[in-house]
């Protein structure tokens, strides 16, 4: 059995991210081609972002600690610690509002 202690992982990879030039820090927690879902922890810079990109799989958002603003096309999501989200399947950004930390779980799988 694998555990996580995710408090003090949001904790070691928010302060990698205030470090980082691009804002930004990421740990998979779980995952790779022998699983069905790949789970990240994703810390963002307030005022970073991961750029628009494809989502060719299921995947869902968890907002485990400040607050993002998801953007799909003509629709955007503003989420604080505790919300989750489905993200939708086409092209997409994510921007940090404060210094966040999401958990983004994906499929490996097609629907």
């Amino acid at each position: 059995m694998d555990s996580t202690d995710l408090a003090d992982l949001i904790d070691e990879l928010t302060a990698t991210a205030r470090d980082a030039s691009s804002g930004r820090a990421a740990r998979t927690i779980r995952g790779g081609h022998e699983h069905a879902l790949r789970e990240t922890v994703i810390a963002l810079r307030a005022g970073h972002e991961l750029a628009e990109h494809e989502s060719p799989h299921e995947a869902t958002l968890q907002v485990l600690r400040g607050r993002v603003r998801l953007i799909a096309g003509d629709e955007a999501w503003e989420g604080i610690s505790g919300d989750h989200l489905t993200v939708p399947p086409r092209r997409h950004s994510l921007a940090a509002l404060d210094d966040s930390v999401v958990l983004l779980t994906v499929s490996n799988r097609m629907p």
